[in-house]
């Protein structure tokens, strides 16, 4: 079964041609898609021959894909749209890509521009290529989408492709640490360990009975898991880290009220929820209107 293509649409408050020189200049172009680390021009034998390019993809630990490109650009006077049509691939077998096809269009509207790509590729490797596309696809889609929202906060807004995903990934970082800190602190510590530390202090503070404050620790380190996968799941983190901000003091001031000779212990809740509460102020301030694959259209249908 044939995968569908991959189809990206944004509006941006901007005219055809802002749009066009942002993602056809290859010098502005790299500087907001996620997808490529350098666009490089090669020289046209003449105006009609395609404008074929060489790209690279920095991956991390010094591995890089290096393909080639040819596009063609079309300008409809009539209603003053503009389209790029592509030809791009790479021979390098790290890549799943062998070989695609595709088209940006550029259409005016009331507001702006209405952006839109949409592309398909052969994979390579056969059966287990296929099946690696099952994965590949969708995390191309989404990093296609996110360039569109970046493009369209830097030309609608002014704030510069590299600041945004400076914040983006910061804000990625900080999710994981805490989906971590809570999933960890809840399994390891109260469900599987039930640290007789963990059992004493809940004890102190509620004068449970042992058996019983053995058994509320379990379901303490339940919640804290439950909270920590909905780090991974919950789209609004600023409401995340408000909560931190108002839960770590009051963790911290009832460890203090269990066991006020805690503050004096190596790695002890006063510095490591002091932190905690730090780090989720930061976050908050990161999270406010970070970019997003979600405010592009995924299909046609949509």
């Amino acid at each position: 079964m044939k995968n569908m293509p991959i189809y990206v649409e944004i509006p941006i408050k901007a005219s055809v041609d802002e749009v066009w020189e942002k993602s056809q200049n290859p010098v502005l172009h790299e500087q907001w898609d996620l997808r490529f680390s350098s666009i490089t021009y090669l020289p046209k034998k003449s105006e009609d021959e395609p404008q074929s390019f060489q790209y690279e993809t920095k991956i991390g630990f010094g591995i890089k894909v290096s393909g080639w490109g040819k596009s063609i650009g079309t300008h409809n006077k009539g209603d003053g749209s503009k389209v790029s049509s592509l030809h791009f691939g790479t021979p390098q077998k790290i890549s799943p890509i062998s070989e695609g096809k595709g088209y940006w269009k550029y259409t005016p509207s009331n507001e702006g521009t209405t952006f839109l790509t949409q592309y398909d590729y052969e994979v390579r490797y056969g059966t287990f290529g296929r099946i690696a596309d099952l994965f590949f696809r969708p995390l191309i889609g989404w990093a296609t989408a996110l360039s569109f929202d970046v493009l369209k906060r830097w030309v609608e807004k002014g704030e510069l492709p590299r600041v945004q995903y400076l914040r983006f990934f910061s804000n990625v970082l900080i999710t994981l640490l805490f989906f971590f800190i809570w999933f960890y602190q809840g399994l390891v510590p109260k469900i599987i360990a039930k640290h007789p530390e963990e059992v004493a202090m809940l004890s102190s503070l509620s004068s449970m009975e042992m058996d019983l404050a053995l058994k509320a620790v379990g379901v303490v380190g339940i919640l804290e898991v439950l909270f920590g996968l909905t780090w991974l799941f919950y789209r609004n983190k600023r409401h995340l880290y408000l909560l931190q901000i108002i839960v770590f003091p009051t963790l911290t001031l009832s460890a203090l009220l269990a066991d006020p000779a805690i503050s004096s212990h190596p790695f002890n809740p006063v510095t490591f929820n002091s932190s905690l509460w730090i780090l989720s102020i930061l976050g908050f301030v990161l999270a406010n209107d970070v970019p997003t694959a979600t405010s592009c259209k995924r299909s046609k249908k949509e």
